[in-house]
Order: structure tokens, then sequence, then C-alpha cells
């Protein structure tokens, strides 16, 4: 699934590929952010980012889809 962060201050979104579940990845930032602590995000190469939580502006979790693979109507 697809991950948009926002980030205060900048004007530039990161986004990111995840196989993190939708409900665990929201409850995993929903304790950073009461806890103000750091989010951390692994996407599917590999790529770890770092967010602060104080600085997080939004976070767009995008729906669960499988990718379709050949043709359709």
């Amino acid at each position: 699934m697809e991950i948009k962060i926002g980030v205060k201050q900048t004007q530039r979104e990161i986004t990111l590929e995840t196989d993190e579940d939708a409900k665990t990845l929201a409850a995993r930032v929903e304790e950073k952010i009461q806890s103000d602590g750091l989010l951390t995000f692994t996407d599917t190469k590999g790529r770890q980012v770092y967010v602060p939580s104080a600085s997080l502006g939004y976070l767009e979790i995008g729906a669960e889809t499988s990718r379709r693979v050949g043709f359709s109507a």
C-alpha cells in the first residue's frame, strides 16, 4: 500500500510503498504520536524513513489492493 507523509514546514511529501497492514500501521503511528516518539517506516525496497512525531503534518494511508497482472477489460 502507498503511504504519503506530510512534514510540517516542508512543501514536499514523502511517498513510499509498504507491505505493512493498514490497521497495524495506524495503531503504531497513534502510539508514537501520543508518546511524542520517532516514527519509522520501511518501504518494500528496504529503505527506512524516520520522522519525529512532533514534525508530522499528516499521514495518508492508501487502500490495500493487490496489483493486477496482465490485461483487463
